[in-house]
């Protein structure tokens, strides 16, 4: 276990002041500017937050809309018809198609999240975005399921950027009891756009035919085209991390001294606006501390669930609750609205308060009233119940634990080595939500349930763990027998 830095006192001190004052660059920043930043009123200040807010989140959230539609939508298409004409009900199969894509999710996101700072938020995501799309539009021209194996591990790798590269993003612009409205309002945004995807895809499939191609290989083709159009538009809107925003010579999103507030605004927060130069092992180095891997393992268990529901809640309603198949695509969405109001509700408490373990317990308690209703109950009007509960305690900790880890952090390489582990073993969560509901256990699922409801003891265990770590850190930090995170202002959220 690595323990929390011990830098003496004045020397953190000293170089924090420092920092407050210095840009991307390492250059000092004028008094000038540092004073009229302070000038902004509580109403300007609000009104600089709305507009990051409007230039970032919704198109983010859009763009990840769509990559949980992309990467989920083999399942819309597998109960209208590429079963058949695949075979893919044959041996693992569709459990293997859909598995690829978190081995190149996974593997790549330490160096696409490295790639998203180099290259810059505005090329970099929506670039990937539209090359995935591009990738989709592919899976409605194939003939075989290998062909789809390879498109997988394609779509794995271009989408392996985005979301570590977006949580990474958003941690750069807000103070730690700013995010978590931020992540959920993100998060909602693309949770909702993905449940809809099943009334889409029910829709076109009702052009079963039309130019001489199937109704499941159309979901593919225009589903594709509408990532495609997402990317356009998040060109336009995304903004660079703020230092870079500060420092671009023309079409600034933000004048200087509104950048410089932001940034000042920051510091004050965690002091860690400022980039050093690139450095492998520092950039490595969190990789000691348990507790960012504490953070992942939730994250982990909490994708568990909420992919194993992407992947195969419209075919858990249409074989074990016995819906029609028109009926389980489109009964999809509406658990996740519920999802969406807990998930805003619970993070607003959580900013508030400024908590986050109580808030992930509360929700993985809620999942875990759904879950057994859901797997076991003889009722199938009571299992549709469970769904909805289930659903909407698992999802809404997608934010919770992404602000549970942000607020808990400092440094832009650790940010973003942290961002990439926290997402990356939310991928190794694909990997197991692909496979816990197996094909052999069909109607009952009986050990899929069973699977779900551990990963949520597990997450209750770590919350409780890391939370008594975190408040004997911060006893010890208020006595001065220890530094937290290299700043003697830091203390750890529980």
């Amino acid at each position: 276990m690595a323990k929390p830095e011990t830098t003496s006192a004045a020397a953190i001190y000293a170089e924090k002041t420092y920092v407050e004052h210095s840009d991307s660059a390492g250059s000092t920043s004028s008094n000038h500017d540092v004073n009229e930043a302070l000038q902004f009123s509580p109403k300007q200040e609000r009104e600089l937050r709305h507009r990051v807010d409007w230039r970032l989140i919704p198109a983010l959230g859009l763009m990840y809309g769509v990559s949980l539609m992309d990467r989920k939508n083999v399942s819309n298409a597998y109960i209208a018809g590429m079963r058949t004409d695949l075979r893919l009900s044959i041996s693992y199969r569709y459990s293997l198609i859909t598995l690829v894509f978190f081995i190149t999710y996974v593997i790549f996101q330490p160096p696409l999240t490295y790639l998203c700072r180099k290259i810059g938020p505005p090329v970099f995501l929506p670039g990937l975005c539209f090359l995935w799309g591009c990738i989709i539009i592919g899976f409605g021209f194939a003939q075989n399921w290998t062909t789809l194996v390879a498109l997988r591990l394609l779509l794995g790798l271009l989408e392996a950027g985005y979301f570590p590269g977006c949580v990474y993003l958003l941690s750069t612009w807000y103070t730690r009891y700013e995010v978590a409205r931020r992540y959920s309002i993100f998060y909602l945004i693309g949770s909702l756009a993905s449940a809809l995807s099943g009334i889409l895809a029910y829709g076109i499939m009702q052009m079963e035919g039309a130019s001489g191609i199937r109704g499941w290989r159309w979901i593919f083709i225009i589903e594709g085209v509408i990532t495609v159009a997402f990317a356009i538009i998040g060109y336009l809107l995304i903004v660079r991390f703020p230092d870079q925003e500060r420092d671009r010579p023309s079409f600034k999103f933000l004048n200087t001294n509104e950048c410089t507030f932001i940034i000042d605004k920051l510091n004050q927060d965690r002091a860690d606006v400022h980039t050093e130069p690139f450095n492998l092992k520092k950039f490595l180095r969190p990789a000691l501390d348990f507790e960012i891997w504490g953070f992942a393992l939730i994250f982990f268990c909490t994708t568990t669930i909420t992919y194993s529901f992407a992947f195969f809640l419209p075919i858990v309603l249409r074989d074990n609750i016995g819906f029609s198949v028109a009926a389980s695509q489109c009964l999809v969405a509406p658990p996740y609205v519920l999802s969406a109001i807990l998930m805003y509700a619970t993070s607003w408490v959580g900013d508030r308060y400024r908590t986050r373990a109580p808030i992930i317990i509360l929700n993985t308690v809620i999942s875990l009233v759904g879950l057994p209703l859901m797997g076991f109950h003889p009722s199938p009007t009571a299992r549709y119940i469970g769904a909805f509960i289930g659903v909407a305690g698992a999802n809404a900790n997608i934010p919770a634990v992404m602000a549970y880890q942000a607020n808990n952090i400092r440094g832009q390489w650790k940010r973003a080595f942290c961002s990439a582990t926290l997402t990356g073993l939310g991928g190794v969560g694909g990997i197991a939500g692909s496979l816990i509901f197996r094909s052999q256990d069909a109607p009952g699922y009986y050990w899929g349930f069973v699977g779900t409801i551990v990963c949520n003891i597990v997450i209750i265990v770590i919350c409780v763990v890391l939370s008594g770590v975190f408040w004997q850190r911060n006893k010890k930090a208020a006595k001065g027998e220890l530094v937290i995170e290299g700043n003697i202002d830091f203390r750890y959220t529980l």
